[in-house]
C-alpha cells in the first residue's frame, strides 16, 4: 500500500529562513471613492519533502500569495496579505487559480474561502507526483 506523509512545507535557506521564489505576478488597480486599491497576485514556488516508506522525496510546490494595498493621496494606509504556500506541483493548475483570483479582484481576506475546495482537490497531486518519482528510483 502506498502511503505518503507531508513532512515539510518549506525549503529552508542557509540563514534559517523560508526560501520561496515568485515565478509569476499579476497586478490590478481599482479606485473606489478616495481609496485606490492595488492588488498583487503572485505564484510562489518552494519545495516540500514527503516521506514515502523509508525514503524522503522532494517535490516542487506552487502556491499563491495575494496582497492588497489601500492607498489614499499617494500614501499606503493599509496592507492585507495572505497566501497558500503548497497548492500543487503542477504550475498550470496554480496559474489557472491565479487568473480566477485576478479576473474577479479577489481580496486576500477571501483567498482561502475562494480556493479552499480547489486546494483540497489539488493536494492529491503531491501524492501522484511523489508516487511517480519513487517508481523511477
Amino acid at each position: 500500500m502506498y502511503v505518503a506523509k507531508l513532512m515539510s512545507l518549506h525549503n529552508w535557506n542557509l540563514e534559517g529562513g523560508i526560501h520561496m521564489m515568485v515565478v509569476e505576478s499579476l497586478s490590478r488597480t481599482e479606485k473606489i471613492g478616495d481609496i485606490t486599491y492595488l492588488y498583487n497576485y503572485r505564484i510562489i514556488k518552494s519545495y516540500i519533502s514527503m516521506e514515502v516508506e523509508d525514503d524522503l522525496v522532494s517535490s516542487q510546490a506552487y502556491g499563491i500569495e495575494v496582497e492588497r494595498q489601500d492607498i489614499v493621496n499617494g500614501v499606503v494606509v493599509n496592507i492585507e496579505r495572505d497566501s497558500i504556500e503548497s497548492i500543487s506541483p503542477q504550475r498550470h493548475k496554480v496559474h489557472n487559480l491565479l487568473r480566477l483570483l485576478y479576473d474577479n479582484a479577489v481580496s486576500p481576506i477571501h483567498l482561502v474561502e475562494v480556493l479552499g475546495e480547489y486546494v483540497d482537490t489539488y493536494i492529491m497531486d503531491f501524492d501522484i507526483n511523489v508516487r511517480n518519482a519513487s517508481t523511477l528510483n
